[in-house]
């Protein structure tokens, strides 16, 4: 296949508009990105929060250096430069939506919430920050230096990297069809779909009807999952009308994906991926619009050509690592493998639980604890504590506290010190805490205990009794106070 029949793959002359939408379109995947630090960065990352990411900096500063974590936080870090940070990166994301993009807003976007993912520890540790880096990295390349117009003559013709940028929809969708078929028998056998929506970190209202679907229906979707991820990327580099079908099979996949879950921006992200494989036919809409009409033929100067060139050699060297990780039958989920998240390999749901672990926080006013003590339910954003609260809807936004609820209820809690500093916090009353949590039933005096208890939480058969039912495992925390000796030794570790 010669490289001149590649690259008719993609009629440039009529690629301006979805060169157009795609920029547009991740800008806004920005925006949640950077209105999610914005909301949370306080209670989860501040110099108060439950891993301050200065104590971070200053614990790691012996072992490592800027280069294997980059990020301008080592330069500086303090509450308000923390927050200033992401709220310009929000307004730039806000102006690359608007169409007010270049190159160096491109780059200062993909730093900015680069230098925020590696001073997020676990709670920034979720495959889709890097897979949004690496496709605001090959952004970049797309845009003029400097001009600011939505419709700038001096845009790069994209045809090298919508390939690219294919090439990283390739691997993020055949890395997670590869991890599965891998990483647990219930993919294997068809039966996965009949505990996912049920077991998954945050069901959404739909979620409820999925999982009651008939189970040959569940069945079908295991298998329309296996052909979406392990067998249609491979026609993203076929003739025009097998580009086309492919992509189009794969936002209808991750529109059932939406729908059925809040998995934060993965799916959404991967929608965007797929525009530059379409030309702009197939937006005849749009283009009705007298506003797209004055788009021109998009060029290439040389200095930009060698640039593009570049950074397809740079990628092709990059590849051969995340290729031998999709081929490995160790291969790791979720893997990057150079600091700057350049080229990485992708997958979620390796493996399904059939039990959901539910983690319910419960304060007391009481002095003292008796078999008669009334204990009262702290109530999250995204995980259920009261078995009759209907589940949300909030995807493409984040809850990063209540994933990782989702993640600590299915181990010791002495795996999570964020929990146990969580615990303190609320025993306190911090207001701090109170933007991360739905409702605080103690606002007004903090309890003087508190306890966190495990469930095996089910979706009801009927949604006249409810939401969900539950089943009393263990007690996860015992009750504490907030002059217990063991937790004020745990919280003077973290000074």
């Amino acid at each position: 296949m010669s490289w001149r029949y590649v690259f008719s793959f993609f009629s440039y002359q009529q690629t301006s508009l979805t060169h157009f939408l795609f920029l547009r379109c991740l800008g806004l995947i920005y925006c949640f990105g950077f209105l999610v630090f914005v909301n949370q960065w306080e209670g989860l990352l501040g110099s108060n929060g439950l891993s301050p990411a200065y104590l971070f900096l200053e614990s790691v500063k012996e072992s490592i250096s800027f280069w294997d974590l980059p990020s301008i936080f080592w330069l500086y870090i303090s509450d308000s430069f923390l927050f200033w940070s992401g709220c310009f990166g929000l307004v730039l994301s806000v102006l690359v939506v608007c169409g007010l993009t270049n190159a160096i807003a491109m780059f200062i976007l993909w730093a900015l919430y680069m230098s925020i993912i590696h001073i997020g520890q676990q709670f920034y540790g979720f495959g889709w920050e890097t897979l949004l880096l690496e496709t605001g990295f090959l952004a970049i390349f797309l845009c003029p230096v400097f001009d600011w117009k939505p419709f700038s003559p001096k845009i790069p013709r994209p045809t090298l990297i919508f390939i690219l940028i294919l090439w990283l929809l390739f691997r993020n969708m055949f890395g997670a069809g590869l991890i599965k078929i891998r990483g647990d028998a219930v993919w294997s056998d068809f039966t996965a779909l009949i505990y996912h929506f049920e077991t998954q970190p945050i069901p959404n209202p739909l979620s409820w009807f999925f999982h009651h679907l008939p189970i040959p229906i569940l069945k079908f979707g295991v298998l329309f999952n296996h052909f979406a991820e392990l067998i249609v990327p491979f026609f993203l580099f076929g003739p025009r009308l097998c580009r086309h079908l492919a992509a189009l099979i794969i936002i209808v996949f991750q529109f059932t994906l939406i729908l059925s879950g809040n998995l934060s921006w993965l799916n959404w992200l991967t929608i965007v991926q797929c525009i530059p494989a379409f030309d702009d036919s197939r937006f005849f809409l749009l283009q009705k619009l007298s506003l797209f009409k004055i788009i021109s033929s998009l060029k290439r100067t040389k200095l930009q050509l060698i640039s593009q060139l570049s950074l397809c050699v740079l990628i092709a060297g990059l590849s051969i690592f995340p290729i031998h990780n999709m081929l490995n039958p160790h291969q790791k989920m979720n893997a990057s493998f150079n600091s700057l998240h350049l080229v990485n390999t992708y997958g979620a749901f390796g493996s399904v639980g059939k039990t959901r672990y539910q983690l319910v926080f419960y304060g007391t006013t009481d002095t003292t604890i008796t078999d008669t003590t009334i204990w009262i339910p702290y109530q999250f954003k995204g995980q259920p504590s009261l078995i009759n609260d209907r589940p949300p809807f909030f995807s493409p936004y984040h809850y990063r506290l209540d994933w990782h609820l989702w993640f600590a209820a299915m181990s010791d809690y002495r795996y999570h010190p964020w929990l146990v500093h969580l615990v303190y916090k609320l025993l306190h009353n911090d207001p701090i805490i109170s933007n991360l949590i739905k409702h605080n039933p103690f606002s007004s005096s903090p309890p003087t205990f508190i306890k966190v208890d495990r469930y095996d939480y089910q979706f009801t058969d009927s949604l006249s009794n409810g939401w969900w039912s539950s089943t009393f495992l263990n007690n996860y925390l015992p009750p504490l106070s907030k002059d217990n000796p063991s937790l004020l030794r745990f919280v003077e570790q973290l000074q």
